[in-house]
């Protein structure tokens, strides 16, 4: 086979993250906090309120995979809650919505670092290769952190499903990092570490999978199989080999 792109997912395959959206630091936290900006809410208010968003915006789309929109959500949540006789500006400023979502994920998250080997087997595959990036989640978390663990600049395009409104295994997807990199699915492999959102998905679509045992996401689905399994990241290396030899 003749590789001439790499898709990989990122939390679960590339980074080992671990959040707790349960946690009542958040709200309470998030509560404090805006009151500094005119806004007075319980914890449990602003709890109810983010979910309440959210499933309004989840129910509102017309797609069969919805995606909600961190950064809209709270700015729905300030519109919510802003009585312009009242509140300072800053509160209704453009930059708050992306500070709130910055400091719900800070507080909800627990560990954030990559898996053993994957800067260096990256490193390998970057001459080789155009690398690009699939993943579920909010652009506002994910690209902070994918430089914060260094590892942004191996990949291009970036795509998320947040800046989409749907998520895997919505083809859509596949296909914009296949039109970044300029290659047909027959010619790329996939690496992720769920067997329904990834291996599915890109093996409906024609490209080869490889599917990471991670310590995160769906490991069996009927009548979905992998064309190999890793259980390290450095196993990427001889997978590889495996797909050139064919």
């Amino acid at each position: 086979m003749k590789i001439k792109g790499i898709l990989f997912d990122i939390n679960g395959t590339l980074i080992d993250i671990l959040t707790d959206e349960g946690l009542d630091e958040i709200y309470r936290a998030i509560s404090h906090f805006l009151t500094y900006q005119g806004i007075y809410l319980h914890r449990d208010e602003v709890r109810s309120q983010y979910y309440r968003i959210m499933d309004e915006q989840l129910k509102a789309s017309e797609e069969k995979h919805p995606e909600f929109d961190a950064l809209a959500l709270w700015r729905e949540f300030l519109d919510r809650n802003t009585d312009p006789a009242r509140t300072p500006r800053p509160a209704a400023s453009e930059d708050m919505p992306r500070i709130l979502a910055y400091l719900y994920r800070a507080i909800s998250r627990q560990r954030l670092e990559l898996y053993p080997d994957v800067k260096s087997v990256l490193e390998e595959l970057e001459p080789r290769f155009p690398l690009a990036a699939v993943s579920d989640g909010q652009s506002v978390w994910a690209m902070p952190e994918l430089r914060t663990v260094g590892i942004d600049r191996y990949f291009s395009p970036i795509v998320i499903s947040s800046d989409n409104g749907f998520r895997k295994p919505d083809p859509r997807l596949y296909h914009a990092a296949l039109a970044g990199i300029g290659a047909k699915p027959k010619e790329v492999l996939f690496v992720g570490n769920d067997m329904y959102r990834d291996v599915f998905g890109a093996a409906r679509m024609g490209m080869k999978t490889v599917f990471f045992a991670s310590n995160q996401g769906r490991r069996h689905m009927e009548g979905v199989e992998p064309d190999y399994i890793i259980y390290r990241f450095a196993e990427l290396r001889e997978a590889i080999r495996f797909f050139e030899r064919r």
